[in-house]
């Protein structure tokens, strides 16, 4: 049994940075996603939907990176920063989806093509 734990504990030490990598790694995908679109001379409002749709997604990754900590090592400050990041990440995802619609709408409205096919998150 403590050989099992041993082992849990390590994979979990080595998936955090992982975790956090990824989260660094989306949020460069979606700064950079975003600079593309500014080039294509975008709306403000899209391009600013389109980052924070990637930093919704990297804050997944840093939630998910929080969870891994906790469970290794679950003190009252982990736990109280693991509740503050996940209350964070709920409130930022209520209102950027809550806007995305909104976003999809008025395009569809002015003939933006396809609502449906506007489903993937990285957006051009």
């Amino acid at each position: 049994m403590v050989a099992l734990e041993h082992l849990l504990s390590s994979l979990a030490l080595g998936l955090r940075p992982a975790l956090e990598g990824l989260s660094v790694i989306t949020v460069a995908l979606g700064v950079l996603g975003s600079l593309r679109l500014v080039g294509r001379r975008r709306s403000l409002e899209a391009i600013r939907l389109h980052l924070g749709r990637w930093l919704s997604m990297a804050l997944e990754f840093q939630l998910a990176a929080d969870i891994v900590a906790t469970t290794v090592n679950p003190n009252g400050e982990k736990l109280i920063q693991l509740a503050a990041v996940a209350l964070i990440r709920t409130f930022l995802n209520v209102f950027l989806a809550r806007e995305i619609a909104q976003e999809r709408a008025e395009e569809s409205r002015a003939g933006g093509g396809d609502p449906a096919a506007q489903l993937a998150m990285p957006r051009p």
